[in-house]
């Protein structure tokens, strides 16, 4: 299954982290949290991905040239300005595999994409995103059994579940999408899929963090000083 990794956005909320680099290329335990989140995957022996570039995306680029890695990846520039919706819609040519893995550029977790994949299939839907516990106030997806009911991903809710990225999709997504610059994913495709029941949500109980701002940077830098790759287990 290949997997797509979003790489585009500005990361304005990181401050000055970000007036050189993107924010997938900021370094928690010497290494872009990028690479992290590639690793988890290749953990599990996905070891194609596809980086929807926007802005620095040169930088991405290089790095990898510069660090070279097992892995086969494709850079794809998709627009400065474009959202998630966009950027995913104008990488669908590079995509072989009839399901495909996506997440966001800035989160870490524990996650056994073994159970994901299982899940998924079992329940046959469209796409299935992993729903997690928020370590502090983000929005909520409003869950019944197994179905999202609701996407409400900048909801002022404290309690419940969290989009927490690692999605699973089929291609049938493309048909809910378009390439326009302000195409997004949460709001539209995904809302309506919800609405169609068939937008699944696989409870994870286990390790999650995103790197929102400096806060979580630094608290990730800390498990990575302390050598607790937690995401990556013993595969450091």
């Amino acid at each position: 299954m290949d997997v797509i990794i979003f790489c585009g956005g500005k990361g304005t909320r990181m401050g000055q982290e970000t007036t050189e680099k993107p924010k997938p290329m900021i370094e928690i335990g010497g290494k872009p949290i990028l690479w992290h989140i590639m690793k988890i995957y290749s953990q599990y022996n996905f070891n194609r991905f596809i980086l929807p570039l926007g802005y620095k995306g040169e930088i991405i680029e290089k790095w990898f040239k510069d660090n070279p890695q097992d892995w086969d990846i494709e850079f794809i520039d998709t627009g400065l300005e474009t959202l998630k919706g966009g950027r995913l819609k104008r990488v669908e040519k590079y995509v072989n595999t009839n399901e495909f893995h996506l997440t966001y550029g800035d989160g870490v977790s524990d996650i056994n994409l073994t159970d994901l994949i299982k899940f998924h299939r079992e329940n046959a839907g469209i796409a299935t995103v992993t729903a997690v516990r928020p370590p502090s106030r983000f929005g909520a997806l409003e869950i019944s059994g197994n179905l999202v009911r609701e996407f409400q991903e900048k909801s002022q809710m404290q309690r419940g579940y969290i989009n927490g990225g690692f999605f699973i999709f089929s291609k049938e997504i493309f048909k809910y999408i378009n390439s326009s610059e302000n195409c997004d994913l949460e709001y539209g495709p995904l809302s309506d899929i919800s609405k169609e029941k068939k937008l699944f949500a696989y409870k994870h109980h286990g390790f999650w963090q995103c790197m929102d701002g400096i806060r979580e940077k630094e608290y990730l830098e800390k498990l990575c000083v302390e050598k607790k790759f937690i995401w990556l287990g013993d595969n450091v």
